[in-house]
């Protein structure tokens, strides 16, 4: 069995093995379901199904370090809401023991092998991700009272900060990569550790990307360039703020750039390449378990617009550096300054 074959599979089945993974763990630990519930035994499934979408992904790209940090990430989360890690760990164990019942063959094996990597390095001391703004960045006292501004719910407050900052002769490409950019992870570290609520990081979110429109007339005011760049996520993604950022830069930039958003769906992606003659196409994903969405959209994108570049970025292309040549793309980039570049330079 290949290695998409083996993803297929860990990915068709996920939900019903993660059942398989939970019926057993409610089994062996029967105390658990008067712990939990009905409300905990239906999460149950979701994890469990989550820890098998984030395998299959590293096991069908050989890229460990999706499923290893997505570990260590479920880890934090879990001691944040006082959860065992042991709950984890035996989920793991269990996970191991579907599939052997299940599969015989060497993909799998390597599965199970992945698994046990994963069980190490949770009896290791975790990696803790410390704050995105820690006081080493010229621009963090400005990010500091922007976040602060936006946790209390104070969005007017918020944007006065940044148009003083921009009429103080702070560049948009700062605000956007230092400001917005590091707030943005911040929030997700703070939600990752039971700080802030999933309100609120929504609201942050949705403040910010209100903000970033006021900011329209001082990115519409350089020259253009014959250049054109449309912006996407791919169908199921909805976390489209990074993909935005990175459509603005390209217009400070003076590329003529065609932010299509979350969720977007394959046939107007492709009708917007066509009648827009774009030169290159970025991809954006969050969420490692929509790759599978994501190599459909560029083998899609090769067959109907030969020649033209295609550059992606996201969560999982910054945690594995080499995964974009993997699932088909021409170049990635960390963040919207390095996109920029890049496409530069593809074009070159």
């Amino acid at each position: 069995m290949s290695e998409i074959n083996a993803h297929n599979v860990l990915y068709d089945q996920s939900k019903e093995l993660a059942l398989a993974v939970v019926d057993s763990y409610y089994s062996r630990y029967p105390d658990i379901k008067g712990q939990y519930g009905v409300e905990g035994y239906r999460k149950s499934i979701q994890d469990a199904e989550y820890h098998f979408l984030y395998l299959a992904e590293a096991v069908a790209t050989k890229e460990p370090r999706l499923f290893l940090d997505y570990l260590n990430w479920t880890r934090t989360l879990f001691n944040s809401i006082n959860l065992p890690i042991s709950v984890l760990e035996r989920t793991l164990l269990l996970m191991k023991d579907v599939l052997q019942s299940r599969f015989n063959n060497e993909v799998v094996q390597r599965a199970c092998s992945l698994i046990d990597d994963g069980l190490t390095m949770l009896s290791q001391e975790p990696v803790v991700q410390t704050s995105y703004i820690d006081g080493s960045n010229p621009l963090d006292m400005l990010a500091r009272s922007y976040l602060q501004a936006l946790l209390q719910g104070d969005r007017k407050k918020a944007g006065n900060i940044i148009g003083d900052a921009v009429q103080n002769g702070i560049s948009i490409k700062d605000i956007y990569i230092q400001v917005f950019q590091r707030t943005q992870q911040e929030l997700g570290r703070l939600w990752q550790i039971n700080k802030i609520t999933v309100a609120q990081e929504h609201y942050c979110t949705a403040a910010t990307q209100m903000i970033m429109s006021q900011l329209y007339p001082f990115i519409f005011s350089g020259e253009m360039k014959e250049r054109h760049i449309v912006i996407a996520c791919v169908g199921g993604e909805l976390h489209e703020i990074g993909a935005r950022m990175v459509a603005d830069i390209f217009e400070v930039e003076g590329w003529d750039s065609y932010f299509i958003g979350a969720n977007t769906p394959l046939k107007d992606l492709l009708h917007t390449i066509t009648e827009k003659k774009i030169d290159i196409v970025t991809l954006s994903v969050t969420m490692t378990y929509h790759l599978p969405e994501l190599r459909e959209y560029i083998s899609k994108i090769r067959d109907t617009s030969r020649g033209i570049k295609i550059m992606v970025g996201g969560y999982p292309f910054n945690t594995s550096p080499s995964l974009w040549e993997k699932i088909g793309a021409d170049a990635w980039a960390s963040d919207a300054i390095n996109a920029v570049k890049t496409a530069e330079g593809l074009l070159a």
